[in-house]
């Protein structure tokens, strides 16, 4: 693999201009495609094989006019007057009436039919049913929806919109893009050259535009959740600078060790540019192995990420050796551009004694307190870990300010929390009157449920064989006892009366997504670790290396996951963040951040631990080996760390709470998995373990294929002497 990268790399800087020109037709096309192309985003989380996805389809089928996203209006009485008062009344019944009228709306309730008052009789709930689902409902017709009411809110009535259409895809604005800038100020320090951190930067760019207008291409064809673009956007831009750094870096070594740029840049991808392909792949097969969940809206995020990450190792493999041969001698600081090999040699021996020789010396002297420290440490900060309740967004998580998050705190206020989590029972069977007899069972086996406050009263289907009943709990959508009530109200009516019933809603929808991907978790936590154990057992040729790799990125899991809960969930130092509202984390985090930190928990590991394996492999003593290993990596790893810890943190920044917690608990676990196990835990493991680091059976090292991610069969083939022609005469035939 590394000779088959080396020519790429070298027929890439040779051809430069055609690699150059071949990628901006590339991008052009792309962008133009993603331009023409793009559909909408949506937050439709659906979960085949589900009692509430059951029951949706039901309802689609049997009331296609309750199918829609609905919406709510929260109109609130002026001061000192109430719901009762005929001014008042005609106020609120003209409100359902322009309601009823708005593009896209199939009907709205009037409240005094519904009697849906709150208990003061000063606020009434305007529900209004929408024709098309919440993704397919237009920026036109959300407009006019948020504007209706003009004329109440002069009167002195409040108005407040909210429900289900009110779910908008995050913006990704300017805040972020301070973790882009940190990046390159991370650059410029590390690389010492302005040209270097720029060329750098403007390869990874190109990277995530080639992806994510890919990305935003297929979005007309394939149906993408809201976060699956900013997932895609975060990964991009995180590895795309990661993956040129790592190859320049190692390109600029080369320079300075005399040899000439083509040469050096063939090298750099031959050598760095066969870890970051295995890193790369290593991400993708973690992220395209969300798959096996069989969740689609959760395989569409794994499958966006992972081509992401793809084009950026392609865009790192191929346009970065072009843009290093535009670059020249630049891409040196200046000091060094004039550099012969004397002088080279000079730079090379201080390198030696730089913080990454010294730190690597400090960790393996106090290596068992080290481990012990370490680990203990790492444990402490798992321990809120197992108290993690997951959850879809519910109105009350969006954004302090935002329309959703005021309707949904009048609510919330006036009528109770249980409003904002209604649920939905449907009852259906092959005749009216079993539908019937079995939705008067159910009403009645539903008195006394804890938590329950108000079932309604049964509507029936136009062929009356399916009635819907309205359910609403207590206490909020995301809190314990609704999900509790969820279960007690399955439990209770489960085929009762001869008929099919089934529970549904946005809250127990949420309730389904989150047990579905709790059980999963595990089977793929085990996954993703057998995997960490199998790659590198194939690229390091050993067995306690895979296995203490596996054990360290279980730490980092842990203790992400233990801050996170902390923060997010318990609430602690949450303004820290910016975090408003506490609450459950979102369903799918745990186990994307699985497969994501495993991909990033690689890339560390394979680019110190390959410099460790190649020193030992060439005859250095196990001490010396992870000496040289950490000290040569540990400036570039600490780089990457800081970039990617950088790109994730600034997504923080964004009001939206799940893109919020993926930021930070990307960050979080990037720089734990970076700092503690990697540059300290395993260097102290690696140097306890000595020469038995590097054992593997015979037998299993025969059977393994030798993918050379060290590039060792490259150097010896770039160091063989030519053969000499031969000018004698040849030997006479005997006869």
């Amino acid at each position: 693999m590394a000779t088959l990268l080396y020519r790429l790399g070298r027929a890439s800087f040779r051809r430069r201009k055609a690699v150059g020109v071949l990628w901006l037709v590339l991008l052009a096309a792309v962008g133009t495609a993603a331009l023409t192309l793009r559909g909408e985003t949506g937050n439709n989380f659906t979960m085949p094989g589900t009692e509430s996805q059951r029951a949706i389809d039901a309802l689609q089928h049997e009331f296609p006019e309750a199918s829609g996203a609905t919406g709510v209006i929260v109109v609130s009485a002026p001061a000192g007057r109430t719901l009762q008062d005929p001014t008042v009344a005609n106020q609120v019944v003209g409100l359902v009436k322009e309601a009823g009228a708005l593009p896209g709306v199939l009907a709205a309730v009037d409240p005094y039919q519904a009697k849906a008052f709150s208990p003061d009789m000063r606020t009434a709930l305007i529900n209004v049913q929408f024709k098309e689902r919440a993704d397919q409902i237009t920026e036109d017709e959300k407009d006019a929806f948020l504007t209706s009411g003009v004329a109440a809110e002069q009167a002195g009535f409040q108005v407040e919109h909210g429900g289900e259409i009110l779910g908008a895809p995050p913006e990704v604005g300017g805040t972020e893009a301070i973790g882009v800038v940190i990046a390159l100020i991370v650059l410029l320090v590390t690389l010492g050259s302005l040209v270097a951190a720029g060329m750098t930067m403007l390869n990874a760019l190109i990277g995530v535009g080639a992806g994510m207008a890919g990305l935003f291409a297929l979005s007309g064809v394939i149906e993408l959740t809201s976060t699956a673009p900013v997932l895609a956007l975060m990964l991009g831009l995180a590895v795309g600078i990661d993956y040129s750094l790592f190859i320049t870096s190692r390109h600029r070594q080369n320079l300075v060790e005399g040899l000439e740029p083509e040469e050096a840049a063939g090298r750099a991808v031959g050598t760095a540019g066969s870890a970051v392909l295995f890193a790369g792949v290593t991400v993708i097969i973690a992220l395209a192995g969300l798959s096996v969940v069989n969740i689609p809206f959760l395989t569409v995020m794994g499958l966006a990420a992972a081509g992401t990450v793809a084009v950026a190792v392609l865009v790192a493999l191929t346009l970065l050796p072009a843009l290093l041969g535009f670059a020249g001698l630049r891409i040196l600081p200046r000091k060094l551009r004039g550099a012969g090999r004397h002088e080279a040699s000079a730079v090379a021996a201080a390198t030696k004694e730089g913080f990454g020789f010294r730190w690597a010396r400090m960790v393996i002297k106090l290596r068992v307190p080290v481990i012990i420290v370490g680990i203990l440490g790492l444990g402490a900060l798992t321990l809120p870990a197992p108290d993690m309740r997951l959850a879809l967004p519910a109105p009350g998580s969006s954004a302090e300010g935002s329309p959703a998050r005021l309707a949904a705190d009048v609510i919330t206020e006036r009528f109770g929390p249980g409003f904002n989590g209604r649920l939905a029972l449907i009852v259906s069977s092959d005749s009216p009157e079993t539908t019937a007899a079995a939705a008067g069972q159910v009403t009645t086996a539903l008195r006394g449920t804890p938590n329950l406050l108000l079932v309604t009263p049964p509507n029936p289907s136009g062929d009356k064989k399916t009635m819907l009943l309205g359910l609403i709990p207590k206490d909020g959508p995301t809190s314990k006892s609704t999900e509790n009530l969820v279960h007690e109200v399955r439990e209770r009516t489960h085929n009762l009366g001869g008929a099919d019933v089934s529970l549904t809603g946005q809250t127990a929808i949420g309730i389904d997504v989150s047990e579905k991907l709790s059980d999963a978790m595990p089977i793929y936590l085990l996954l993703v670790v057998g995997l960490s154990v199998l790659l590198l057992m194939l690229v390091f040729r050993s067995i306690l290396v895979p296995v203490k790799a596996a054990l360290g990125f279980l730490l980092t899991v842990g203790a992400t996951f233990g801050i996170t809960v902390f923060i997010f969930q318990q609430g602690h130092l949450a303004d820290l963040v910016g975090l408003e509202s506490p609450g459950p984390l979102v369903s799918f985090l745990p186990i994307l951040l699985i497969g994501i930190l495993f991909g990033l928990a690689m890339d560390y590991e394979v680019f110190l631990v390959s410099r460790m394996r190649e020193d030992f492999v060439h005859g250095e003593t196990p001490y010396h080996a992870v000496v040289s290993g950490t000290g040569h990596g540990a400036r570039v790893v600490t780089a990457a760390a800081l970039i990617m810890t950088s790109v994730f943190a600034g997504f923080v920044l964004i009001e939206d709470p799940i893109i919020k917690s993926m930021g930070f608990a990307l960050a979080i676990g990037v720089a734990i998995d970076a700092f503690i196990v990697r540059m300290t835990i395993v260097p102290a493991v690696m140097s306890l373990l000595g020469r038995g680091a590097w054992w593997i059976p015979r037998w299993l090292d025969k059977v393994l294929p030798d993918v050379d991610i060290e590039g060792e069969k490259l150097r010896k083939q770039i160091d063989a002497p030519p053969p000499a022609s031969s000018t004698a005469d040849p030997e006479p035939v005997r006869v």
